[in-house]
């Protein structure tokens, strides 16, 4: 290896080393390479000595990787998980950073540990449920119902027409070229007299048409 490939990889390492980790996933992934006899990623935790946040602290006093706060969040995390509350038994034995024996899990503790892992476990199961149960009522929601007036073409329902009211005709005093209204079945149309028999007259409707009717179907 050259000594340019020295100082290159010189450099990367150094540059991995001094990324600041600010993740509590990562952190602990990191503590566990650095101490693997303490700290694990699977399988049941063991149980941490007393007071070792300060023994992690000093050892990692000159690290560049993990601040004080951030070890002390990380830790805080591991301490919670389903996996370190289980391991946390009456009689279990505590280990410090390199993975000696470091006292027993006294009574105080294995119940406090159990509270915490029953407490986590309810909130979790409620959660679950709260989310099975919107499911059901979203499946359970009716189909909206078809907009009456789309399904019929938007149609306005017509509205009945309002036929003028009708005044009876004197048809003694009908005179040819005289105005009148002539009914035919509910309809009444205007018209103009152009004659005048013995019982009925000839007229003019507004379309054109001549027609002859009856005097009881003109109106003034």
């Amino acid at each position: 290896m050259t000594e340019v490939q020295n100082e290159v990889q010189t450099t990367e390492t150094q540059t991995t080393e001094n990324v600041k980790l600010t993740n509590n996933k990562d952190i602990i992934t990191y503590l566990a390479e650095k101490f693997p006899l303490c700290f694990s990623l699977e399988g049941e935790a063991k149980p941490l000595k007393i007071g070792l946040f300060q023994d992690l602290a000093e050892a990692l006093k000159d690290d560049e990787c993990v601040s004080k706060t951030q070890l002390r969040h990380a830790l805080r995390q591991y301490t919670s998980n389903w996996r370190y509350l289980h391991g946390c038994r009456l009689g279990a034995e505590r280990v410090d950073l390199q993975g000696n024996p470091a006292g027993i899990l006294e009574q105080e503790h294995a119940d406090h540990a159990a509270q915490q892992l029953a407490e986590a476990k309810a909130k979790f199961a409620e959660k679950r449920a709260a989310e099975k149960a919107a499911k059901a009522t979203q499946k359970k929601r009716p189909a909206r119902k078809a907009n009456t007036h789309k399904a019929e073409g938007n149609k306005p329902a017509r509205k009945p027409k309002t036929q003028p009211e009708l005044t009876a005709l004197d048809f003694s005093s009908l005179v040819k070229g005289a105005n009148v209204k002539v009914k035919a079945g509910e309809n009444a149309q205007k018209a103009v007299v152009l004659d005048v028999l013995k019982e009925s007259a000839r007229v003019q409707l507004e379309n054109g048409l001549v027609i002859n009717v009856t005097a009881d179907r003109l109106f003034a």
